[in-house]
């Protein structure tokens, strides 16, 4: 799972011309799912947006506050294409989970969120539309997450290809 976490002054998601979810200061969120997330994984995501010191404090010292110690919103946009890859010029999604499981599992960590912060302060986009996210970024400040399975997942695969090289390579 991965999250690309922006620090803004507001934002808000658009659907056919008609706002869906606004937000005041806090984050806008891109929120990938990748066809291997679990639980865990949600609950590292969920735990770390909630979590990381992203806001100056009272004193403007940086990188001292989180979201939940400024009491500010989160506004969460899901975002299969954080998980592309290329076929050369072309993306392909193949790593992305598909539409019929992600829906339930991102309506699940928006839940999740909800509950360990507060319902109020956590608003989305609308699942699967064609959607319009504007912005204004404060900082500006873009920041990613991705959960430690798919970072493993990624260091294996990596360590495989190089095996495969060495295999080939020692024929």
């Amino acid at each position: 799972m991965k999250a690309l976490i922006q620090r803004v002054k507001n934002a808000k998601v658009t659907v056919n011309d008609e706002v869906i979810s606004s937000i005041e200061q806090g984050a806008c969120i891109l929120i990938g799912i990748c066809s291997s997330d679990t639980i865990k994984d949600m609950e590292y995501i969920a735990r770390k947006i909630l979590s990381i010191r992203i806001f100056d404090d009272e004193n403007h010292k940086r990188w001292q506050k989180s979201i939940v110690d400024k009491q500010f919103e989160i506004l969460c946009v899901s975002q299969f294409t954080l998980y592309n890859t290329w076929k050369g010029n072309k993306p392909d999604f193949h790593k992305a989970m598909a539409a019929d499981r992600s829906k339930e599992f991102y309506e699940q960590f928006i839940q999740m969120l909800k509950d360990k912060y507060k319902p109020d302060k956590v608003k989305d986009g609308l699942f699967g539309a064609y959607m319009q996210v504007s912005i204004q970024n404060d900082g500006p400040v873009t920041l990613e997450i991705e959960s430690p399975a798919q970072i493993q997942n990624k260091t294996s695969n990596s360590t495989d290809a190089v095996e495969r090289k060495d295999e080939v390579s020692n024929r």
